[in-house]
């Protein structure tokens, strides 16, 4: 019998070349073609200042020169400054590279790095939610704007009828808010501030209802003009008399303080506070970016940036306090009460005390204003980003996502109505409370820091140094098993919550923190494989080999789902096949 063999085809190097091209070209069309419809920064100029109008905010300017005059003057910046490079930097290009690297949202980020850890970016669209009550900073700095321009400043004399026997800067306080005399008191609320409120939401709407084409065009102001009213602030304060004598208290060190453990805590929570770190903000604003920006080097200058702030900022706030105490002939020390008692307390009498205080009123009301404007419409977007992330095919079309804004904006405008009104300082305070930050878990669950090493200098050309790696991998998650959050707030000071107000903040606080453990928990129990069966079957078996087919089967599954997902591992080779190519064609050409 005739056996006829057909010989195997073998591809030569030519074929196989021209095979990996049409892939990687393939592969390559279909991310541009994505980045298209999700759309990306117009120029390396509106992503710089979309990051710096987020991360410079009202914690440059009340947070920072609060703590550092509260923990040891100059002290202070020992603790700040070693924690920035071992902490802020690293975490800062984590998390922008892996945006970056994904062009997905901070869920659906998740989803392809390691999806037993999606319910982290479950947990941070929770979080953005509580987040939004934050412009209620913003509506109070427009009232006090409106203010301003009075003849007769409010907060310029005791002598209102609504003064009472306390310090006279509070009472002016309660009464322009019309606060309550507690939370179990909502009262009704006050049109001036609602208006202010719609207005907040009506700006942030139109400066994200297109996605990153409107919210870049609109951070070349929101972000730099603040800088120009911190100058001229700064020029003036330091003119002032006593100016120096609050200067010498911001920086005077006392190194004693540098034994006491929440020293170092509050100043690792100014670091998360003010990079924002472990909210998914930079992942967001990362993914906007084009593959081969140099998030690297952005991160250096951003973080210098943001630090560099907050030290002036510090300059501005306590030449005007030592003005103020030498006005009043108090100690520096007695002049500030609380962090947010320097914006809305302290600067104002100050300012009610300097020649022409209308003009220095406004200034610094202004600079508050477009301080927070920006840092707040860039989280809604974020927000909205993530959302559409999740449910590409329903919000991506013609005209969603301006609906899917307009749903949001009017949405928490309706529900920041009851912030506005004369209890609503308390809810609002209740509900910024317990803000987590949790660094360590997210590195904790990122996939390989040899890797992301690796993926960095593949997007970048640079090739981070060794001690990126050895601060995700082991100092990050240790500084994370002792950090705690810092509570202080002016309101601390004349109000005690009832006991239910406590249990619905840790309510809120679980309703976010829950959702890892909860969402690891389910998906060991659908992802494919065996384990209930075999749970069910050993049951009144010997339980030390229970115990072991369990953890066999459990840490099974945690292989599967602490890898990345099919499509990160096919980009990593279609860059590897990319690379293979231009060798083969390289053999070709001189075969």
């Amino acid at each position: 019998m005739n056996v006829s063999v057909v010989p195997c085809h073998r591809p030569t190097s030519l074929e196989t070349t021209v095979t990996l091209a049409e892939d990687h070209l393939a592969v390559k069309n279909e991310n541009q073609k994505r980045a298209a419809d999700r759309g990306q920064w117009a120029s390396k100029t509106e992503y710089m200042l979309a990051v710096a109008g987020n991360v410079v905010g009202l914690g440059n300017v009340w947070r920072f020169p609060y703590l550092c005059y509260r923990n040891g003057g100059g002290a202070f910046l020992v603790p700040y400054g070693l924690l920035s490079v071992v902490l802020g930097v690293p975490m800062f290009l984590l998390e922008s590279s892996v945006g970056q690297y994904t062009q997905e949202g901070f869920v659906t980020c998740w989803r392809k790095l390691c999806p037993l850890a999606q319910g982290i970016g479950c947990a941070q669209l929770v979080t953005k939610m509580y987040d939004f009550s934050y412009i209620l900073m913003q509506v109070w700095a427009l009232f006090y704007l409106v203010f301003s321009f009075r003849a007769q400043l409010p907060w310029a004399t005791c002598e209102n009828t609504w003064n009472t026997d306390k310090k006279h800067y509070n009472s002016t306080m309660r009464r322009a808010l019309g606060i309550s005399g507690g939370i179990d008191e909502l009262g009704s609320v006050r049109w001036e501030l609602a208006l202010c409120l719609l207005a907040c939401w009506v700006f942030c709407y139109f400066s994200i209802w297109k996605g990153v084409r409107s919210s870049g065009k609109v951070v070349y102001f929101t972000a730099t003009f603040p800088y120009v009213m911190l100058l001229i602030l700064l020029v003036r304060g330091a003119t002032l008399p006593g100016a120096w004598e609050g200067i010498y208290y911001y920086l005077y060190p006392d190194l004693n303080r540098l034994a006491n453990l929440e020293v170092w805590l509050e100043a690792g929570s100014q670091i998360c506070f003010s990079y924002s770190l472990t909210v998914g903000i930079l992942n967001v604003l990362g993914s906007y970016n084009k593959y081969n920006n140099n998030c690297y080097k952005d991160c250096f200058w951003l973080c210098l940036l943001n630090s560099g702030t907050s030290f002036v900022a510090g300059f501005v706030v306590f030449s005007v306090l030592g003005f103020m105490a030498q006005k009043q002939g108090v100690p520096v020390e007695s002049v500030v009460e609380s962090g947010p008692g320097l914006a809305f307390i302290a600067y104002p009498q100050a300012t009610a005390m300097m020649p022409f205080p209308q003009f220095w009123t406004v200034c610094f009301f202004l600079m508050l204003i477009l301080l927070s404007v920006d840092t707040h419409f860039v989280t809604v977007e974020c927000f909205i980003t993530t959302i559409s992330d999740l449910f590409p095919k329903l919000f991506r079309k013609p005209g969603r996502h301006e609906l899917l804004v307009l749903f949001v904006c009017s949405s928490f405008f309706l529900v920041h109505l009851l912030l506005v009104t004369e209890g609503g300082i308390y809810i609002f305070h209740n509900a910024t409370l317990y803000d987590l930050y949790e660094p360590g878990l997210t590195c904790l669950f990122v996939s390989g820091a040899d890797r992301l090493i690796n993926i960095i200098e593949d997007m970048t050309g640079q090739r981070p140094s060794v001690f990126f790696k050895l601060c995700w991998k082991y100092i990050i998650p240790l500084l994370s098993l002792v950090s705690q959050k810092w509570l202080n707030t002016f309101i601390n000071d004349w109000y005690t919550y009832p006991d239910w107000a406590y249990a619905l903040g840790w309510a809120m606080t679980l309703s976010s923190v829950l959702m890892v453990p909860l969402w690891a928990a389910g998906q060991m129990c659908v992802t494919a494989g065996t384990f209930r069966q075999v749970s069910a079957h050993l049951f009144n078996s010997i339980q030390l080999c229970y115990l072991l087919i369990w953890s066999v089967l459990v840490f099974q599954r945690l292989f599967v789902l602490c890898r990345p997902t099919e499509d990160l591992d096919r980009q990593e080779r279609d860059l590897e096949d990319e690379g293979t190519t231009v060798e083969l064609r390289t053999s070709a050409a001189t075969s």
